[in-house]
């Protein structure tokens, strides 16, 4: 990390001093940081789900088959985010995935369990086709749905030094 010293003091970065706050569950989290946390979920959660519906679609597969398709693809995208930027860093993939895997499990899982499960209870939503407004206004709804209920999750995690806290020390 990127340190400026002046007369012997060390300055660290607002970014670095997030990331060391969640360390072992001292400092105070920010709701900013777990929002941060969140959106990189959720957008790999998006990627997921959008590719699997449109390939579910596509191949004219069931709802079942297309929603675990959705879910192992959701999963494979927040990892890979995750992956991308610590890879990056310099480090070793066999670290970098264990990393990965920690930083975003229970996220990811909380995401689409409630993004898959909004999608399940809105009347008519698994029957929607990728022209219809309601396949689009649903799984819009269900993202959103699912950010709010995993902010908090993140908030939690980060503030013991789990969750997307252990992704930070490789950031620079």
């Amino acid at each position: 990390m990127k340190h400026e010293t002046h007369a012997g003091h060390e300055h660290h970065t607002d970014h670095e001093q997030h990331a060391h706050a969640g360390h072992g569950g001292l400092g105070k989290v920010s709701w900013s940081m777990a929002a941060q946390a969140t959106l990189h979920c959720l957008t790999g959660c998006a990627i997921g789900e959008v590719l699997g519906m449109v390939i579910g679609t596509a191949f004219g597969w069931g709802n079942m088959p297309t929603m675990i398709l959705a879910i192992v693809l959701a999963f494979f995208f927040g990892y890979a985010l995750t992956l991308r930027g610590i890879l990056k860093a310099g480090v070793d993939f066999r670290t970098a995935f264990r990393v990965a895997l920690a930083a975003d499990t229970l996220s990811i899982a909380v995401m689409e369990l409630i993004d898959n499960g909004v999608i399940v209870l809105w009347p008519n939503a698994m029957d929607a086709q990728l022209a219809d407004g309601l396949f689009w206004g649903a799984l819009a709804a269900s993202l959103a749905i699912a950010f709010v209920v995993t902010t908090p999750v993140n908030k939690w995690m980060i503030g013991r030094g789990k969750g997307h806290a252990v992704v930070h020390q490789y950031h620079h």
